[in-house]
């Protein structure tokens, strides 16, 4: 125990570095936590298939390079501005994936606070859906 003591005592700018670190990973969880359900590759393609949508919060170059089957595209910045296009799924489905499932919280916030029943984010994004095999296809539109 002392020998922990010395070395914060002679080292107190890594161990504020560890507590700052400590102290982000537990508010990003808590946030993750309380924001909408996180859903696996199956449950995702279930309510797509029940007349959900799936939306790619992702830029134009990386959904061209490969997205989910039938996903709309709508980069996270321009989210707010084409809420309009998404209407018609006010009480329907809605699941947002982004690459690795972290901007997909901020874009399920959004269309929460803009009235949508169903929002939900693919868990660990596309990077998870690759890992599980899932099917992803390719735009070469452009």
């Amino acid at each position: 125990m002392e020998q922990i003591i010395e070395f914060a005592g002679n080292h107190p700018f890594l161990i504020a570095a560890a507590v700052i670190l400590i102290v982000l990973v537990i508010v990003n969880e808590v946030r993750m936590l309380g924001g909408p359900p996180a859903l696996g590759p199956n449950e995702a393609i279930r309510l797509s298939d029940q007349g959900g949508v799936m939306i790619d919060l992702r830029g134009v170059e990386s959904y061209r390079a490969g997205h989910i089957v039938k996903a709309r595209n709508i980069p996270l910045a321009s989210l707010s501005e084409q809420l309009a296009k998404l209407k018609k799924y006010k009480e329907k489905p809605v699941i947002v994936y982004c690459e690795n499932g972290l901007e997909s919280a901020k874009g399920a916030s959004l269309l929460t606070k803009a009235g949508f029943a169903q929002v939900s984010r693919l868990r660990g994004g596309l990077k998870a859906w690759r890992q599980e095999n899932m099917p992803v296809v390719t735009d070469s539109k452009g």
